[in-house]
């Protein structure tokens, strides 16, 4: 089954529940799948699905500092919640020892030029994990690598 008809049962089934926001977090991920398939005219796999996905963690974690600045612990509640929601459809992270394995295979294909060369690295290395791995980690991995 792909990501997509998993995404699709659980709405269903979050409708039969009545559990609102996990309702309303699968939907919105949905949408916002589609959207991005209409604007870029190709159809996502399951690693396309993964990027959105991550995309939307990282917009509740971006806001979620704003939340707590709010001190409406409601709301705070809620976006963790969302969170949860969302992360419960992501892989397993990777740890840092599996990043820097990664991100050495890579240097070693790639051969690059010091740090000027860090987002191609990154892109490759974005690429591998895909979803399993939260891109600042692997941002601060690749540039400790390219200023050895």
């Amino acid at each position: 089954m792909s990501l997509k008809d998993k995404l699709l049962e659980d709405y269903k089934t979050a409708m039969k529940e009545k559990d609102v926001v996990r309702k309303n977090v699968v939907g919105m991920v949905r949408a916002a799948i589609l959207q991005f398939e209409k604007d870029n005219k190709v159809i996502l796999d399951d690693n396309g699905v993964l990027n959105v996905i991550s995309k939307e963690i990282k917009k509740r974690k971006d806001s979620l500092p704003e939340y707590i600045k709010s001190g409406r612990q409601d709301l705070i509640d809620e976006l963790n919640r969302e969170i949860e929601i969302l992360a419960s459809y992501l892989p397993p992270m990777l740890s840092e020892e599996e990043i820097e394995q990664l991100v050495k295979e890579t240097i070693e294909v790639m051969k690059p030029n010091g740090v000027k060369d860090m987002g191609k690295v990154m892109q490759e290395v974005m690429k591998k994990v895909s979803g399993r791995a939260e891109g600042k980690v692997v941002s601060e991995i690749v540039k400790k690598f390219l200023q050895q």
